[in-house]
């Protein structure tokens, strides 16, 4: 994949990382395993052309639901771990995730919103019935089937990251709110009152959560989210000193 470079006039000002830091920012993978594979190769030709010291993947949440390899997502994204340095965001998906194992009664909302694909990639075969026996099972089938490896995973997720300008959360930030003191609601589901928003947020606000065709660069916030488990494409923001791009 070629890397095409964002016009910089999108923005009003140069926000800028240190120079001495690359950062690559991939939106939401949702089940889709063989996109990330293709992105992290591309990643790593991007290093072998254009090497640096100090690299840091994030990861922008929502690497479960709707894709048909949300098991496999997670394990390339451990296995990456275990080589580069990477910041795993959580997105409102993995939250429904691991809210299910406490609390089995949400298992018809987390359906709605492509569950049911996940419990599928780790072996399990949810029943058309949805009643409080069948969705006790079922959390208890799905923590059976949760390696103690993938559960630390999706329980160690953090809400946000900040370097430089540059401010990153899975679905944006309440307007008014200092970066520092944003609830983990907004943080993980917050859509138009911030979406809307054309003042300044204090940082850059790097997200996805809400899919667009292609990254939507704004003066105050960048939307990597392209929908991948629908249409296919997988966003990369690599970041730079004051300059950007996207594989």
């Amino acid at each position: 994949m070629p890397w095409n470079v964002l016009a910089s006039r999108a923005l009003k000002a140069k926000p800028r990382i240190p120079d001495d830091t690359r950062i690559y920012a991939i939106g939401d993978v949702h089940g889709r395993v063989d996109l990330l594979r293709e992105m992290f190769s591309a990643i790593d030709d991007s290093l072998a052309t254009h090497p640096i010291d100090n690299v840091v993947h994030v990861l922008i949440g929502d690497y479960i639901d709707r894709g048909p390899n949300s098991r496999q997502v997670i394990d390339a994204l451990i296995e990456r771990a275990s080589q580069h340095t990477m910041v795993c965001l959580k997105g409102n998906h993995e939250n429904y995730a691991v809210q299910f194992l406490a609390d089995p009664s949400i298992l018809s909302e987390w359906k709605q919103v492509g569950g049911i694909s996940t419990l599928r990639s780790y072996g399990l075969q949810p029943s058309i019935q949805d009643d409080p026996g069948m969705r006790q099972d079922m959390a208890a089938a799905f923590r059976s089937a949760l390696p103690d490896s993938h559960l630390r995973f999706l329980q160690d997720l953090r809400l946000t990251f900040s370097c430089g300008d540059f401010f990153f959360a899975h679905a944006g930030v309440r307007p008014g709110i200092p970066l520092v003191e944003q609830r983990e609601q907004d943080l993980l589901w917050i859509r138009d009152d911030f979406l809307l928003h054309e003042e300044d947020f204090g940082k850059i606000i790097v997200h996805g959560h809400t899919p667009a065709k292609t990254p939507d660069i704004r003066s105050n916030r960048i939307n990597i989210d392209t929908g991948a488990f629908a249409t296919g494409r997988l966003t990369c923001l690599i970041l730079q000193g004051d300059q950007m791009a996207v594989i």
